[in-house]
């Protein structure tokens, strides 16, 4: 709406508000959504009043997320296969900088809505308990050990040994030429022995439908993999950081376009998470351009 750019006190906040509805809800079209009835409700309010407007909004938009759950977890009980959230990719805002990466996303994900809710305000978005009581509809105390078991919870899923930039982009180069080229013994190397794989589909297009688990889980679907790239190589978008993780973007058979993030702990890869479900891929930059001509070039091909 045009009113958005006239309204600082919106303007200013509203990437905090995309995080946090992000957060909560895993999605960003949800995000935006939740956000934009936000605004519309804001407008209706009495601003005058308003002695602190971030508070008021991120009360608005955490109960809108709280409604949204609601149906939000109904969807995700018939949801085909591994659930991811929808990636972002190489997020470069300054106010979108948190460690809230993807294994993070999906710890909250495990969570009740208001212990996330009481978890992101306080421990993420820097809200007194006082105003997280507000915002949820809680006593004060009663937020505080909502925090508290959140933070309990998602504790194994904190990364325990950091990476760089530069050094999670090369594993990512390594990984994704060893695997393409089906170099079985360099990937091996690369690959920690309790490893996992989800991939996402949303049954949308080909995937796994439950989690890979252990290295020869997944060296086993690799080597089913390297015979199918043989036939169907795939085409590298680009390397990029995906919500926090090293990866890639990449076009496979049957012009199919997916996300891979790969987390890494003490220089092997621990974790791959791969979405696949174009649903969640309209706003990857570049990948509505490559799907087409992708699909052009390999209609005939084996998919992956």
């Amino acid at each position: 709406m045009n009113d958005r750019s006239t309204d600082p006190s919106f303007a200013d906040i509203r990437p905090r508000l995309i995080r946090l509805a992000y957060r909560m809800l895993g999605s960003v079209a949800d995000a935006e959504d939740v956000v934009q009835d936000a605004y519309l409700r804001w407008l209706s309010t009495d601003r005058e009043t308003v002695r602190q407007p971030a508070a008021l909004l991120h009360t608005i938009v955490t109960r809108l997320c709280l409604n949204e759950l609601k149906s939000a977890r109904r969807r995700r009980e018939t949801y085909i296969g591994p659930w991811l959230p929808e990636p972002i990719v190489d997020a470069e805002e300054p106010d979108a900088i948190d460690d809230i990466t993807l294994p993070l996303m999906i710890a909250l994900e495990r969570l009740s809505p208001l212990e996330r809710a009481a978890f992101l305000l306080h421990d993420v978005f820097g809200m007194g308990f006082d105003d997280v009581a507000n915002a949820i509809g809680r006593e004060t105390a009663a937020c505080r050990k909502l925090a508290s078991r959140a933070r309990d919870h998602i504790q194994a899923a904190r990364p325990r040994f950091a990476v760089t930039k530069e050094q999670g982009l090369e594993i990512a180069a390594a990984f994704f030429t060893a695997s393409r080229e089906g170099d079985m013994d360099r990937l091996r190397l690369l690959l920690a022995d309790d490893v996992t794989a989800s991939t996402d589909g949303g049954g949308k297009v080909p995937a796994s439908q439950r989690p890979l688990i252990g290295i020869g889980e997944v060296m086993a679907r690799h080597l089913q993999l390297a015979q199918e790239f043989k036939q169907a190589p795939s085409l590298l978008i680009r390397y990029a950081v995906i919500d926090g993780l090293a990866g890639f973007i990449s076009v496979e058979g049957g012009g199919i376009v997916q996300t891979t993030a790969l987390q890494i702990e003490q220089g092997k890869i621990v974790a791959l998470y791969i979405t696949r479900n174009p649903d969640k891929l309209r706003r990857v930059d570049g990948a509505s351009m490559h799907r087409k001509a992708s699909t052009d070039a390999t209609a005939m091909r084996v998919t992956v």
